[in-house]
């Protein structure tokens, strides 16, 4: 992952959601210990205390918790919390912007759907 820099979206904020990508993608299970604020600093090149904030950023949502000591760790309900907040909150954003937008071009509804549909079929063809 190479972190957007441009100032739309704070660093911390990116390497959260990098790991809640990771936890998503299944390379971090419950109970499984993620990087440490070094080895995140390290790998993005950036300043250990921003790799924390972004760390804590998820402690604080109960996605990581901390073993004193050893470090962090994914909670065993991890993937369920992101996986609703990224519906509940990124996604219905997005939805809205696109709704918006389509309304501003003066885009049909079924001309939204039919657009969204091709987007899902598209997408589908590329996992494959």
């Amino acid at each position: 992952m190479i972190l957007n820099t441009d100032g739309s979206k704070p660093i911390y904020v990116q390497i959260a959601q990098w790991i809640e990508t990771e936890i998503l993608n299944g390379n971090f299970e419950g109970d499984q210990k993620v990087y440490s604020q070094y080895q995140l600093a390290e790998l993005f090149n950036i300043n250990p205390a921003t790799a924390a904030k972004g760390l804590n950023l998820l402690v604080d949502e109960n996605i990581l918790y901390k073993k004193r000591g050893l470090g962090m760790f994914v909670s065993l309900q991890a993937k369920e919390m992101i996986l609703n907040k990224r519906k509940n909150q990124t996604l219905k954003q997005l939805i809205l912007d696109v709704v918006i937008e389509a309304e501003r071009l003066h885009v049909s509804e079924d001309e939204l759907m039919t657009m969204i549909k091709e987007a899902m079929n598209k997408s589908k063809g590329e996992e494959n």
